[in-house]
């Protein structure tokens, strides 16, 4: 890009004028456009936010948003369409309606988000912000707002034309975009942009837009909508609306490329589900609930006040007359880095971690000892690793880690999600290469490839059995042959599973699964070491968040204790069971907190996500004491715990933070 003039300049904004126009030059005299390339963001834990449309980060992503935003670190929110819909910002029963003006209505959204997130921010949803036009990789610009009391929170708009359905053929979408049935996509600029002229992105575009924007922001945690949502079990449509997941894609692949940049800070990712969260219990407690639902109302300009003095509007009317969507404000929740299996003890008594960073296994080790400390991350080879891992000891005392893999491929039809596994060659040892387990899924389109995060169990002869979660809401397995290989996929049946299943071992080598449904939770079960797997039986539990966790239980030592959340307050329960049925009732830790997501527990420790964002941890005893302890730092995914065992004052439990550190809390005792 050649500039040819810099004249002027207001609020911090140089305005740029230019001699020609093409793909690699800056379009239209007289354009507001940022002259610097320079990373907006503050030092250690920087966010970036990649979503389809605006609000979809308010109804899907919060509170996790404005946890972010009172944290203080940088977080900078990427909206990939214009969300122009068909360009009425009115309720439904409004009795006047405007007419239709799409670039009107991209503008609303745009002052509706900036309210809300000025709110969040600084308690004013007035406070200013500069709206700059910004060159990107694909040839074009998008818009990068910076709010000004807060400059480490940004907004980007790139600007692409919506579907404008949420599961109908439209092939000027992002989803034909992908699929390669559209050469390009073309723009839908806002009514106040200051991108004055239309562009349109090819496939490669776009991606090297998104690419090009996580190397200007630099994140160590990036949060994104789910690529694989799957399709809903009666009529065969899209579970989520197609734009959240083609524009997931297209982050996949911008995430893919930017992962080969030298020299960036090393990143996370969590995804998060979208409108099928609407029919399952709710996470959220009340409070949670009700400042989530303050900023939609915010967002959805439901005073319809002037507040703004922009004839577009102050925000999205449509949103007005159901703020909470659709039962989406009542619950945020996670597709991917849910397990809490992701620290183990090796056969020579030292702790290990595992966890995602830029798509490759990150492995951190902790020698024997209460006063060693914790190295690493080591990165294992092999990319293409979704968020989370499941590790599970084997009986030479090596350990494996499990995993779900993506392949974007060269073309569409080569997108695919399988199971991988890595395993020491050696107890305290460097890991193998990782290896297919295949996927219980026929192809893509099927089910869009939407399988859980895998469940282990491991007998005492070594016997490895893998569970997951397949399209059809069924629990399925693969078995560990005595030739190393792997038995073809089967269904162990259940019906409407949600979420990951989770999987333990007794102290007497029985195997438990356990898979949640919106009413109860299944459980399939050993009556004997090495016997066959029997179930679904039905536990008799009431309904859960669907965040499950499972653990031999200290306790007792004959069974296993499962950990999950009650809907509506997120306070923490627990159940034993043993053999093939529940063994004590329902129990909940006195001084309960709120929050959600999985609990990690056993061996006296439990560990959670409390309402805040933060880590919060019990050793349950005492009648009437309130065990939990909270600290502040936002972590990703789910803690993991691990006991003591026999080597006294090593056990604790460990999180990710988000700016890609492992952090450890030792037990008490």
């Amino acid at each position: 890009m050649t500039l040819t003039a810099l004249t002027g300049a207001t609020a911090g904004t140089l305005w740029l004028t230019s001699s020609s126009v093409d793909a690699s030059d800056v379009p239209s005299r007289g354009v507001p456009v940022e002259a610097a390339m320079k990373p907006v963001r503050t030092d250690g834990t920087a966010v970036v936010q990649i979503m389809a449309h605006p609000d979809d980060d308010l109804f899907f992503m919060n509170p996790d948003t404005a946890q972010s935003i009172r944290s203080g670190n940088s977080l900078a929110s990427v909206y990939l369409t214009a969300g122009e819909s068909d360009g009425v910002n009115a309720r439904r029963d409004d009795a006047h309606k405007p007419k239709p003006d799409k670039a009107a209505y991209a503008e609303a959204r745009q002052n509706g988000i900036r309210a809300a997130y000025a709110e969040m921010a600084t308690g004013n949803r007035t406070s200013p912000w500069d709206r700059t036009a910004i060159p990107t990789e694909g040839g074009g610009l998008a818009e990068l707002d910076t709010l000004r009391a807060k400059p480490q929170i940004s907004l980007v708009w790139v600007q692409l034309r919506e579907a404008g359905s949420i599961s109908g053929d439209r092939p000027h979408s992002l989803h034909g975009l992908w699929d390669g049935r559209i050469g390009s996509l073309d723009s839908q600029r806002a009514a106040g942009t200051p991108v004055r002229q239309d562009f349109s992105y090819t496939k490669e575009q776009v991606v090297d837009t998104v690419a090009g924007l996580l190397e200007r922001f630099r994140p160590t945690f990036v949060r994104m909508q789910d690529p694989t949502p799957g399709r809903d079990a009666g009529s065969g449509k899209y579970a989520d609306h197609q734009d959240h997941m083609y524009g997931a894609r297209f982050a996949q692949a911008a995430l893919a490329r930017y992962a080969e940049v030298p020299g960036r800070p090393a990143f996370g990712v969590q995804n998060y589900l979208g409108y099928f969260t609407g029919g399952l219990p709710h996470t959220l407690d009340r409070k949670s609930f009700g400042e989530k639902l303050h900023t939609l109302k915010t967002y959805a300009w439901t005073d319809h006040t002037d507040y703004c003095e922009d004839p577009a509007g102050c925000g999205d009317r449509k949103v007005a007359a159901r703020p909470a969507g659709h039962g989406w404000a009542q619950s945020v929740r996670y597709t991917r880095g849910s397990s809490t299996s992701w620290v183990q003890r090796g056969g020579d008594g030292s702790l290990w971690a595992f966890s995602v960073l830029d798509g490759r296994l990150a492995v951190w080790r902790k020698p024997v000892g209460a006063a060693s400390a914790w190295s690493g991350p080591t990165m294992t080879a092999g990319t293409g690793l979704d968020a989370g891992v499941t590790s599970a000891r084997l009986p030479d005392g090596r350990i494996a880690v499990f995993a779900t893999r993506t392949t974007l491929g060269e073309s569409a039809e080569q997108y695919r999600r399988d199971v991988v596994t890595s395993v020491q060659a050696t107890v305290g040892g460097a890991f193998g290469p990782w290896r297919s387990l295949g996927t219980p899924e026929r192809d893509d389109r099927t089910s869009t490839s939407d399988i859980s995060a895998p469940a282990v169990t491991v007998d005492a002869r070594g016997h490895v059995t893998v569970y997951v979660r397949d399209g059809r809401y069924r629990l399925t397995s693969t078995a560990q042959r005595a030739d190393g290989g792997w038995s073809p996929w089967r269904s162990l049946g259940g019906h409407d599973i949600h979420g990951d299943p989770v999987a333990a071992t007794d102290a007497h080598g029985r195997g438990y699964v356990f898979a949640a449904t919106p009413k109860t939770v299944l459980a399939w079960t050993q009556r004997t070491p090495g016997g066959p797997l029997t179930g679904p039986v039905a536990t008799g539990l009431p309904p859960t968040t669907l965040s499950l966790s499972v653990g031999p239980d200290g306790d007792e030592g004959d069974g296993v204790r499962l950990w999950f959340r009650a809907p509506g307050s997120g306070d923490v329960r627990s159940a034993r069971f043993a053999g093939s049925g529940l063994a004590s009732p329902v129990t909940e830790l006195t001084g309960g907190v709120a929050g959600w997501g999985p609990v990690s527990g056993g061996e006296g420790l439990v560990a959670a996500r409390s309402r805040s964002g933060g880590l919060a941890t019990a050793q349950p005893g005492g009648a009437g004491k309130k065990p939990w302890t909270l600290s502040a730092p936002l972590f990703s995914g789910a803690p993991s715990g691990i006991g003591g065992g026999e080597a006294a004052g090593t056990g604790g439990v460990a999180t990710i933070g988000l700016d890609g550190r492992l952090n450890w809390t030792p037990s008490r005792r």
